[in-house]
């Protein structure tokens, strides 16, 4: 009898370390997997897996500069009794010394009138902009009309009389406003854009 107690005291050891061998492995089992799914989740909101990634580059994917052949002509679409739409594309400037990349062009709605420093006169302004970049730049230019139309105004009011009065005067003024409103668009978008503005309207009273 002292013999079958002694095997029976043998065999429940080796179960019991049975069974801790598979707690284990079915513990460290757990823990990769959720490793695994941890490190997944982590690879999607990084932008290194999946939809994340594309996320991001939409958002932070630069405003592509639209070649010449691409530029939007006027009369696109229309056509003529001749047979030639006005619209057609050039694969290059028409002639030596044009601009490579297309015109993106944009007239501001309303009007602008400031006092000029140190005058009783003031000057009432009539603003379009363009860009050699894809529309996103005006959609931004749109989106934060407001912010670019105060520091338009605020440009216009540090302009002087003798300023207004002279040609080289008013393409100063014209430089000083692309960078008011690049200012504004890097703030909020992190890029500027604008190449130029034009004076569609210009008084002085």
């Amino acid at each position: 009898m002292a013999k079958n107690d002694d095997k029976d005291t043998e065999k429940q050891p080796k179960k019991k370390g049975g069974m801790m061998k598979i707690l284990m492995l079915a513990g460290g089992g757990l823990v990769l997997v959720g490793g695994g799914v941890a490190g997944g989740l982590y690879a999607m909101q990084s932008g290194l897996l999946g939809g994340a990634k594309n996320a991001h580059e939409v958002v932070y994917e630069r405003p592509r500069l639209v070649p010449k052949s691409e530029e939007k002509r006027g009369g696109a679409g229309g056509g003529d009794e001749h047979g030639g739409g006005g619209g057609s594309a050039h694969a290059a400037p028409m002639g030596a010394g044009g601009d490579k990349y297309a015109s993106n062009y944009y007239a501001m709605e309303k009007e602008f009138t400031a006092n000029l420093r140190d005058s009783v006169h003031f000057i009432q302004v009539g603003i379009a902009v363009s860009t050699p970049y894809d529309d996103r730049i005006i959609e931004n230019l749109k989106t934060h009309e407001i912010a670019v139309r105060s520091a338009v105004l605020l440009a216009l009011g540090d302009a002087t009389e003798e300023q207004m009065f002279s040609v080289e005067g008013k393409r100063q003024l014209q430089i000083h406003l692309v960078h008011a409103i690049n200012d504004v668009l890097k703030q909020k978008e992190g890029f500027g854009g604008i190449g130029n503005i034009y004076f569609t309207n210009f008084v002085v009273q």
